[in-house]
């Protein structure tokens, strides 16, 4: 195979980056935004939409142990879709309004509520779907409150 050999002044690639005259030397260069405001919108609307119809399947399919889908099942799944996708789309609403640690804990407490929801549709022991939550939310609350911990000031704002 042939190679280009290498040149003794190295390789030189002048900065082509838009906007990239202005930018001081040891300041980070920002990702480029791939989707325009009106994506994002779109976004934010259909996730707990989407999300909520998966979860309603979900909790559905637990509860029916794979026997025939009946008008009760899909009413069930519905109305789990109906609360879970209210509940967060509230949360993302609302939680980034939050001081970091009540912002860590009401992510907590929605993760521990829906992963209990699910677990205990196939009937385990109470004692087990509430001791798997709550380690599941605690887990979800120290991974969440470092993250805002070591990205937000006191006062919420993102540290850039």
């Amino acid at each position: 195979m042939t190679h280009a050999a290498p040149t003794s002044g190295g390789m030189f690639r002048p900065d082509h980056t838009p906007g990239a005259e202005g930018r001081k030397t040891g300041a980070p260069a920002r990702p480029p935004d791939v989707f325009d405001e009106r994506a994002h919108r779109m976004a934010r609307r259909a996730a707990p939409v989407v999300l909520g119809l998966l979860y309603g399947y979900w909790a559905a399919a637990n509860r029916r142990f794979g026997g025939p889908v009946t008008g009760w099942n899909l009413l069930f799944g519905f109305v789990t879709a109906l609360v879970f996708g209210v509940l967060l789309a509230a949360l993302l609403t609302l939680a980034p309004r939050l001081r970091r640690e009540v912002h860590a804990l009401a992510w907590s407490a929605f993760t521990g509520a829906a992963f209990g929801f699910l677990y205990i549709q196939s009937t385990p022991p109470v004692w087990l779907a509430v001791l798997i939550a709550l380690v599941l939310a605690a887990g979800t609350f120290v991974a969440l409150f470092y993250r805002y911990y070591t990205h937000e000031d006191a006062a919420g704002r993102r540290v850039r």
